[in-house]
């Protein structure tokens, strides 16, 4: 009996293609985690993932979000704007508060995941009227603002951590876990990649970067050593970087070392750091936040490196002592235990705030 569904032009069915299959029981590599990276049809294997307190593939778990909304205090009606937008998870908690009549801005430099982001939050309703999505950088807020037309936001968040879908995408190059070009670029349409940094820099610059980008206490004797190890291969790949690390250290002290992958994590924050001008965004940013806050607008911003943290607080603590800033957080707020249980990643995270005078 034919199908009634078909018509005369369907034309033969699609033969049934297989997924492709992976060693063991559950796949370990990015790219074969097909449940995690399609959640709306995998709900439940996906609960499973968040339960055992790991982040899905391509997705990423915002932090101290209760602590964030609590300074923040988003009213219906205010303007607000989600600096650093990445998967959305802030900006659903802001969207829902400032609903139906506020606005949402939210930026993001990821030509790649920014797309992603805006078709999740539009699917779940989120509409023009109240979200608008621009790609920038956080530094380019006063000009994001300026063309909109706006005078100042009453709630501005930046949370600078890399997000979880990017740091997992061996396709990135911000992990040396799974092997994948070495680029580690938030905006990978704009030079220089890190393996290009990397071939360029010398070895005092190299030395100076990881001093200042990561605290690293071997800074002088890695930047030599790789310096030395280019010249013969030019690094170009995540893995053969973490390993020439590795060697280097163990030629230093000839044994191996658990806290070599902490040292490893550092060169790759601090090639990263170099790479995407991190630490001069946040300038930029900090020294024009002020004009970009109504008065008494509220400002969160969550760092999760000494080098952001210690720019923040400075920033917070002159702008109180001269009259720009009304009242700052004293202390850094951190996650608590249940949070850096249910999700690792947060261990890290420190959270400041201030409001406008």
């Amino acid at each position: 009996m034919s199908d009634p569904a078909a018509t005369p032009d369907s034309g033969p069915p699609a033969p049934h293609r297989r997924r492709p299959r992976y060693a063991g029981k559950n796949p370990r590599q990015f790219g074969d985690k097909y449940k995690e990276l399609d959640p709306e049809h995998y709900a439940a294997d996906v609960a499973k993932v968040l339960a055992a307190g790991k982040t899905p593939a391509g997705s990423h778990r915002p932090i101290l979000v209760a602590e964030i909304m609590g300074a923040l205090a988003p009213q219906p009606g205010e303007v607000v704007v989600d600096c650093t937008l990445g998967f959305g998870g802030h900006a659903r908690e802001l969207l829902a508060r400032i609903a139906p009549t506020g606005r949402l801005i939210g930026l993001d430099v990821d030509p790649i995941e920014l797309p992603k982001t805006v078709a999740r939050l539009r699917a779940a309703g989120w509409g023009e009227e109240i979200f608008t999505p621009v790609r920038s950088n956080f530094a380019g807020l006063p000009r994001v603002l300026a063309e909109l037309g706006l005078a100042g936001a009453d709630a501005i968040l930046a949370d600078l951590g890399v997000s979880s879908m990017q740091l997992d995408d061996p396709a990135r190059g911000f992990s040396f876990k799974a092997d994948g070009p070495l680029d580690l670029r938030l905006n990978p349409h704009r030079p220089p990649s890190a393996a290009d940094w990397l071939a360029r820099v010398t070895a005092a610059g190299l030395a100076a970067a990881l001093a200042e980008n990561a605290d690293e206490p071997n800074a002088e004797l890695l930047a030599r050593g790789l310096a030395a190890r280019r010249a013969q291969t030019p690094f170009t790949r995540t893995r053969p970087l973490a390993d020439a690390i590795r060697g280097i250290l163990r030629a230093d002290r000839p044994r191996s070392n658990p806290a070599e992958d902490d040292c490893v994590r550092r060169v790759f924050q601090a090639l990263r750091i170099a790479v995407n001008d991190e630490f001069g965004a946040l300038d930029a940013f900090l020294r024009a936040l002020p004009s970009c806050l109504r008065p008494g607008g509220r400002a969160a911003i969550l760092t999760f490196h000494s080098g952001e943290d210690r720019r923040v607080k400075h920033a917070f603590r002159e702008g109180r002592r001269d009259g720009i800033y009304a009242v700052a957080s004293d202390e850094v707020i951190r996650a608590g235990p249940a949070e850096r249980r249910a999700n690792p990643r947060s261990s890290s995270a420190k959270f400041r705030w201030a409001v406008r005078a």
